[in-house]
């Protein structure tokens, strides 16, 4: 049996100069989607600030309450974080429940949060919301005692002391978790490093195509392997830092990363959260930054992105651009620029071009040589065949004649063994 989707109506305000109301309003009909909200009906309203009490003026908020009488919609999400008092004079106003943009992000981030840290990143945001507005029940609740003082407090407020320090209390031992959980995150980053693996990272807005990516050079590379990661046509589809080890054909090897999609006005409590799982971006040799180039607001998207990137101390990093989705489009494609590929992850078109300029930005430090290696050193011929790409071997005298492109580093380990060396 299908389920009954909620109703809702969506609000928002539009101050002076905002260029993108339209589109953030869009937006939000997408996130109550993915949340499985209908959205029958939308306000809004042109100012020049936010009503302070009510978030919209009195006309509107009858305007409002008339709209989802008509719809019979039991609830109503505003387009933007609303204040502790602005929620409880809303929902005192309406009768109705009251739902802003950041409690429906944090609300996806819920669902789709599959491992441990994710789980756990997203109770620490919702808790971190949660937390203040508490105190706009205080009111209310503190009616049921009389009198003055501490002695006489009403039993709903002395509740919600034991609420606010129960919540305070989950949060540390939340954050003790999540600290145990990034300390083994660095330890795994360490070991890649000293492996000298190069790390190339997706990034993007959500719902761009980077797990799609991910899975087509998976599949590849490495086809038949299962090592695929989740992948629809969803906001916020992927939560989980997937990491996937990519071998080319000639032994050389990149770690590549798929992160959390960002989305304009992520909120801050998520960003918080999520911070250990972003870092992730921090640590890559290159970025590559996917954009669904078929969406018509797709540089607002990349703008988001980068403010994103800067905000996490990552905008220093090289990045090559994949302007994916180019299936739906008119316009020809593969097409290949100095810093990025036109392609779609879909169709599997454009990946090796775009493995090509990966490849020129991540493996700078490798050499053309030609080593004549002695016979009883054959440990050496094996760790060059299984970790450089030998283009000929030819048998003389001395021992054996490799002709190779491997790393620069690993020529210099072996260098003292070799009988000849040339470059």
């Amino acid at each position: 049996m299908e389920s009954v989707l909620q109703k809702a109506v969506i609000v928002g305000v539009q101050l002076q100069h905002d260029t993108n109301f339209a589109y953030s309003m869009e937006e939000l009909r997408n996130l109550a989607a993915a949340c499985e909200i209908e959205v029958v009906a939308e306000l809004s309203q042109k100012s020049s600030r936010v009503n302070p009490s009510h978030y919209l003026g009195t006309g509107k908020i009858q305007e409002l309450a008339l709209l989802m009488e008509q719809y019979e919609a039991p609830i109503v999400i505003f387009n933007d974080e609303l204040s502790p008092s602005q929620i409880r004079n809303l929902e005192s106003a309406l009768d109705r429940q009251v739902i802003d943009r950041t409690i429906l992000i944090l609300n996806i981030f819920a669902q789709r949060a599959k491992t441990k840290e994710a789980q756990l990143q997203v109770e620490v945001a919702q808790l971190q919301y949660m937390l203040p507005r508490l105190t706009g029940l205080r009111e209310s609740l503190g009616r049921q005692g009389g009198g003055a003082g501490l002695k006489n407090r009403g039993a709903g407020e002395t509740k919600l002391e034991l609420d606010r320090r129960r919540i305070e209390e989950r949060i540390s031992v939340l954050q003790q978790e999540l600290q145990t959980q990034v300390s083994r995150r660095q330890i795994q980053r360490k070991q890649r490093h000293k492996n000298e693996v190069p790390v190339v990272c997706l990034v993007g807005y959500t719902n761009t195509g980077k797990s799609s990516l991910m899975n087509t050079l998976v599949e590849t590379y490495h086809p038949g392997s299962g090592k695929g990661v989740l992948a629809k046509d969803m906001l916020f589809a992927t939560l989980e830092t997937s990491v996937r080890s990519i071998a080319l054909p000639d032994h050389k090897t990149f770690l590549l990363t798929d992160t959390v999609g960002f989305v304009s006005q992520l909120p801050h409590h998520l960003v918080k959260a999520f911070r250990s799982t972003l870092e992730e971006v921090t640590e890559a040799d290159l970025l590559i930054h996917v954009v669904d180039i078929s969406d018509p607001q797709h540089e607002q998207h990349m703008a988001v992105t980068e403010e994103t990137l800067k905000a996490l101390g990552a905008d220093g990093i090289p990045t090559l651009y994949a302007y994916n989705k180019a299936d739906l489009r008119d316009e020809p494609y593969p097409q290949v620029g100095e810093d990025s590929v036109t392609l779609s992850a879909k169709k599997n078109r454009g990946i090796a071009e775009l493995v090509t300029l990966i490849r020129s930005r991540i493996f700078t430090d490798y050499i053309q040589c030609e080593i004549l290696v002695p016979f009883d050193r054959g440990h050496i011929v094996s760790y060059f065949n299984e970790h450089a790409d030998v283009q000929s071997v030819s048998y003389e005298e001395q021992g054996t004649r490799l002709k190779l492109e491997c790393r620069a580093a690993d020529v210099e380990r072996f260098r003292d063994e070799f009988v000849e060396i040339s470059q």
